[in-house]
């Protein structure tokens, strides 16, 4: 197995979309290693010169000499896994993630949101981060745990779908927004083009299920990510597990719609896993499942539903 390395620069960051057509810029094998780096904000959202903030160089190179695209995020890659096809899918191991700078920022923005007409004032802070002791400071003193993990990981879509906005969540992955896929988790995605094209962005350091007021604390993050190819499975939706659990995911407009797509796929692991009829599984769900509310804010809203491995050992 071989460790890569892809480092955020202007050679390796698409902005705001994500499209078939866009080349690869690493192939990798299954089963190897890749430490990436990515960035956080376009030029409005950096801190003010005097902050006291470092903006790391690269991050000023790609505002400059990377087009922006239809949506706000930052992304590195496409990495190409050699031999994924259309059918399989990626399994994109977590091995160690944290921030890469000093701070973090959130934004306020009217009109969107979880209540776009409560707050009519444009508001974007800017917090540090303490990358030795793990911790984020807020601007009223209170100190909170870092929690890193990439708001975006996702695949080319199906090149029928041409470029896609990076704000929409969508079976492709993207920007899921699952607080749960830090360290030690393991997300699987359908592949829909020919190296599957693996990106990943919109850095968290900390963020609450809803992602209620249109951000996370959102950073530039550096990370050690393994990926495994895993052959003709026809998995059509993301899902993901811990060390503690399975996650199965769902996007819609409608949360009612997202929360059946996302409550069916559990049921369906759980056949898969136990053997259990789907009454049963649809029961198992009702009394040890936990239905979240992903994000709010991403148009496509989503939901997870959370069921412990031990579950599926005593079934």
């Amino acid at each position: 197995m071989t460790q890569h390395t892809l480092r955020a620069g202007v050679k390796s960051v698409h902005r705001g979309m994500f499209d078939a057509a866009l080349p690869a810029v690493i192939t990798i094998e299954s089963g190897d290693s890749i430490a990436v780096t990515t960035l956080s904000g376009n030029a409005e959202d950096l801190p003010y010169p005097g902050s006291g903030f470092t903006v790391l160089a690269e991050h000023r190179e790609v505002l400059a000499g990377v087009p922006a695209g239809v949506g706000p995020h930052l992304m590195t890659g496409p990495i190409a896994v050699n031999d994924a096809e259309p059918g399989d899918e990626i399994a994109v191991e977590i091995v160690e993630i944290g921030p890469s700078q000093d701070w973090g920022w959130n934004l306020i923005k009217p009109q969107a949101g979880t209540l776009p007409e409560h707050f009519p004032r444009t508001r974007r802070i800017h917090v540090p981060i303490d990358r030795a002791r793990g911790i984020i400071t807020m601007p009223w003193g209170l100190t909170l745990k870092t929690e890193p993990f990439f708001g975006i990981i996702g695949v080319a879509p199906p090149p029928k779908m041409g470029q896609v906005t990076s704000i929409i969540p969508r079976a492709f992955g993207g920007n899921i927004d699952n607080k749960h896929l830090g360290k030690g988790a393991v997300l699987h995605l359908p592949v829909f083009n020919p190296g599957a094209l693996l990106s990943v962005g919109d850095g968290h350091a900390l963020q609450g299920d809803g992602e209620v007021c249109v951000t996370a604390i959102e950073t530039g993050l550096e990370a050690t990510l393994r990926v495994t190819l895993i052959k003709r499975t026809q998995t059509a939706q993301p899902w993901a597990e811990t060390p503690s659990h399975v996650i199965t995911m769902a996007f819609d407009p409608d949360l009612d719609t997202a929360a059946q797509s996302a409550v069916l796929q559990m049921i369906k692991l759980i056949e898969q896993r136990t053997g259990l009829s789907a009454e049963d599984a649809y029961t198992l769900c009702s009394v040890a499942a936990d239905v979240h509310v992903t994000q709010l804010v991403n148009v496509h809203k989503g939901i997870h539903v959370l069921l412990a491995k031990s579950a599926l050992q005593s079934a």
